[in-house]
C-alpha cells in the first residue's frame, strides 16, 4: 500500500535484508529497491515530479577510500574498481535496454525517508530512462521512473485502490505528520499508519495540500477505501 509510514526497522525487515545503500538492483527475482529522500539536507537531488506520478533519481557516489577522499568530486561510476557494472551501472543497463525494446521496464520499489527513522513506502514504480549530466563540476546518473501498479508487499494491509497512486511531497507530510500527531486522526493508533487523501486523487483531491491529506491507520484506511462509491 503506498504512502504507508514505517520504520528503517520495518522497511528491512519487509525486503528481509539491512539496506545499506540507497540503490539495490533486483533485490530478489521481481523487483528493486530504492531509497529517496527530497529533504534539503539530502545527500543527492532527487526530485518529484507531475504531481507525484514521475521521479528523477539521483545516482550514488563512488564509494569512500584512501584514493577517492572526496566522492563528491569525482565522476559518479558505472563500474566498481574490479570492472563490475555498478548499482548505477545495473540501473542504467536495464533502462537502456528497455528503451531499445529489449526488456519490460525494471519494477523499483521506492522507500521515502520523512525524518530519522521514519520513512514513507511510495509504491512501485517502472524504470523507464537514464542518462548522465552535469552537476556543475562533475557528471551524474539520473534515473526516470513512472508509476505503475504495486507488485505486492508481503505482510501489508492491501486496500482496495480507487484512485492513480501519486506521491505526496515531504513537505505535505511533514506537515501533516506535525499537524495529526504521529497517530491516525480516529482512533489514535500510532502504528500501521498511512498518509490518506480525505478527497481521493480521482475526484480531484489534490496531494500538494496538507488540508486534503490525514493520516490514517491501515484498519481505518480500508474501512474508508472501502466505502468509497
Amino acid at each position: 500500500m503506498d504512502n504507508e509510514v514505517i520504520s528503517y526497522l520495518e522497511m528491512c525487515q519487509r525486503e528481509g535484508v539491512s539496506l545499506q545503500q540507497g540503490m539495490n538492483f533486483r533485490l530478489n527475482s521481481t523487483y528493486s529497491v530504492i531509497l529517496m529522500s527530497v529533504r534539503p539536507n539530502a545527500p543527492y537531488r532527487d526530485a518529484v515530479l507531475d504531481d507525484g506520478g514521475t521521479l528523477i533519481y539521483e545516482g550514488h557516489d563512488a564509494p569512500r577510500t584512501s584514493h577517492t577522499v572526496n566522492p563528491k568530486a569525482v565522476h559518479q561510476p558505472e563500474f566498481t574498481t574490479t570492472g563490475q557494472l555498478s548499482q548505477n551501472g545495473k540501473f542504467h543497463k536495464a533502462a537502456q535496454e528497455y528503451k531499445k525494446g529489449l526488456r519490460s521496464p525494471e519494477p523499483v520499489r521506492v522507500y521515502e525517508k520523512i525524518r530519522a527513522g521514519i520513512w514513507s513506502y511510495n509504491g512501485v514504480f517502472h524504470l523507464v530512462d537514464s542518462w548522465q549530466e552535469s552537476d556543475g563540476q562533475r557528471l551524474v546518473f539520473k534515473f526516470k521512473l513512472v508509476v505503475a501498479e504495486d507488485v505486492g508487499v508481503p505482510d501489508s494491509p492491501k486496500a482496495h485502490q480507487q484512485e492513480p497512486r501519486r506521491v505526496i511531497p515531504t513537505s505535505v507530510k511533514l506537515q501533516v505528520w506535525k499537524r495529526d500527531g504521529g497517530k491516525c486522526v480516529i482512533c489514535g493508533a500510532k502504528d500501521e499508519l498511512h498518509f490518506d487523501h480525505i478527497i481521493p486523487f480521482s475526484r480531484g483531491g489534490t496531494s500538494l495540500k496538507a488540508e486534503n491529506i490525514q493520516l490514517l491507520c491501515a484498519r481505518h484506511n480500508i474501512q474508508k477505501s472501502s466505502n468509497i462509491e
